[in-house]
């Protein structure tokens, strides 16, 4: 057996850094060795992951550390506009380690492949810089991919996530007080997930995200004009070809829920309603924001760059 791949993870203490290491603990191919977070340094790694096992003892944020901590993949779980620095300290350090970058940072960079394998899993096999995809962006994209040789036009996507997304800084996006009964319409034209579909895509799409007074899971409600009238059953035929044989993407025929995918790490797509007519179709995808949207999609990327079984941890999210 070959020795186990050494892990860092940093801003570990996120909602999405904390179940990767959930996930990772039930890997049994890597031995965490490097945790980062501001709020808990000098604390043991049981404080923040006692299903590890492993011990050692939690650090402040340090580029320069991560890199010369010997780690064969370290995550960025942090906000935006944090992962440059590490991304630099590594390439001089450590330039053969895998980086999985959950912001939107390196999102379609030069260098850095875009982290969603049903859409393009070559470019990650052994890569060593990943950009892990946008929640939204993800299950827009996993909507409308098989439908962009049709398209007649801009699409256009609706969304709806639980609070969890918007991370563990107050904001009246995450204010449980604010959002019981109620859903909150935020960033309502130019959302980062909206840019990043086009780029993952190719094509114009128009996204408006909303938060509700739920905590984890979402699911998006995508449009897409046709140039060509296409059934229902065509249309559920073109994603069963596309994704048939994905082993984390579940087709079905009803609309799923946001609930339906809580806890997994699947993107459930179905609805599949066409107006042949209007030459129009509607496709619903719904994934857990924490897991496919996050963590269990940063695991995934993490087994295909460094020789995993892909799926491999992810049975039991």
């Amino acid at each position: 057996m070959s020795a186990p791949k050494r892990l860092g993870v940093i801003g570990a203490r996120g909602y999405a850094g904390g179940e990767l290491l959930r996930l990772v603990a039930g890997h049994g191919g890597f031995k965490v060795v490097h945790l980062a977070s501001r709020a808990l340094a000098g604390q043991p790694f049981s404080a923040l992951a006692p299903e590890l096992g492993a011990s050692g003892e939690i650090v402040a944020p340090d580029p320069e550390a991560a890199a010369q901590a010997g780690l064969d993949a370290c995550v960025l779980a942090m906000p935006n506009g944090q992962a440059a620095a590490y991304a630099e300290a590594f390439d001089r350090a450590a330039p053969d380690a895998v980086i999985v970058d959950f912001s939107a940072d390196f999102r379609g960079v030069d260098g850095w492949a875009y982290g969603l394998p049903e859409i393009a899993r070559e470019p990650l096999n052994g890569a060593r810089r990943i950009a892990n995809p946008g929640c939204y962006a993800s299950a827009v994209v996993l909507a409308l991919a098989p439908l962009v040789p049709l398209l007649a036009g801009a699409a256009s996507a609706f969304g709806v996530s639980g609070w969890s997304g918007a991370g563990t800084t107050p904001s009246p996006r995450n204010d449980e007080a604010r959002l019981k009964d109620n859903v909150m319409p935020y960033a309502i034209a130019g959302h980062g997930h909206e840019k990043e579909a086009r780029q993952a895509l190719g094509v114009s799409v128009n996204f408006t995200p909303h938060v509700a007074g739920f905590f984890r899971g979402l699911v998006a409600t995508v449009h897409a004009p046709l140039t060509e009238e296409l059934s229902g059953e065509a249309l559920a035929a073109r994603f069963e070809a596309a994704y048939g044989s994905e082993p984390l993407i579940r087709l079905q025929s009803e609309p799923p829920e946001a609930k339906d995918a809580v806890n997994t790490p699947l993107a459930i797509l179905g609805g599949f309603a066409a107006a042949p007519s209007e030459r129009r179709a509607v496709v619903c995808c719904a994934l857990d924001n924490l897991l496919k949207g996050a963590a269990s999609q940063a695991l995934q990327n993490l087994n295909l760059a460094l020789g995993f079984v892909e799926t491999r941890g992810l049975a039991a999210a």
